[in-house]
């Protein structure tokens, strides 16, 4: 019994940050109340107080959670394209290929993006909140920069290329798909925009003519 309870404390801690998760995406974090994540996962108001002091703590919670699951979801796609292609580039376009067919076959358009969510408003959090949401931004930079840098080595692009702007492509282009996505329903617009980005990275490293 005394190893059961630590595991059922987890479990509704992790059952409150995704039900949080999915009613910020749909309506935003102020319109996201305490009072209906309690009685979504069946518990007491001492019972949410037990795992989070407020809301603000909710926040934080949320985009630890976030940075976590980004930073898992791409080493997994890398580890995965380079085991299959030591070659930084070959490794990099499988990668864009499995997170387009990982998109793809979501059964709607994705919901949307935590990071972007907290963005719009802000407002409504203090500054380390907002340093770890633009963390998360930079993660995605740092971490294509330096594929972008390898790449450039072995493969020297077709132009002059800004590496940052190169990186930061792919974050604006799935946030602006993410969006487009949801207000059009239409699920296909993710992968479609991540092959197409993978097509123009292919393009700007090919041999020169």
């Amino acid at each position: 019994m005394l190893e059961q309870a630590p595991r059922r404390g987890s479990d509704t801690r992790e059952r409150i940050l995704a039900l949080a998760e999915q009613a910020v995406l749909a309506k935003g974090f102020a319109s996201t109340s305490i009072e209906e994540l309690i009685s979504a996962v069946g518990i007491t108001k001492s019972g949410f107080f037990y795992h989070f002091r407020d809301k603000g703590e909710l926040a934080k919670a949320l985009m630890l959670r976030y940075l976590e699951h980004d930073r898992a979801l791409l080493d997994d796609l890398f580890r995965r394209a380079d085991e299959l292609d030591e070659d930084p580039l070959h490794g990099l376009l499988i990668a864009l290929k499995l997170f387009a067919e990982a998109m793809a076959q979501l059964p709607e358009a994705h919901p949307g993006c935590l990071a972007a969510s907290f963005c719009y408003q802000d407002q409504l959090f203090n500054r380390e909140i907002r340093d770890l949401n633009a963390s998360s931004m930079l993660a995605w930079r740092d971490r294509f920069r330096a594929r972008f840098e390898l790449i450039a080595r072995s493969h020297p692009p077709r132009e002059e290329v800004d590496v940052d702007a190169l990186a930061d492509m792919l974050a604006t282009l799935v946030e602006g798909a993410l969006i487009l996505g949801r207000a059009l329903q239409d699920p296909t617009i993710l992968p479609r925009q991540v092959l197409q980005f993978r097509a123009y990275v292919r393009l700007m490293f090919a041999p020169g003519r």
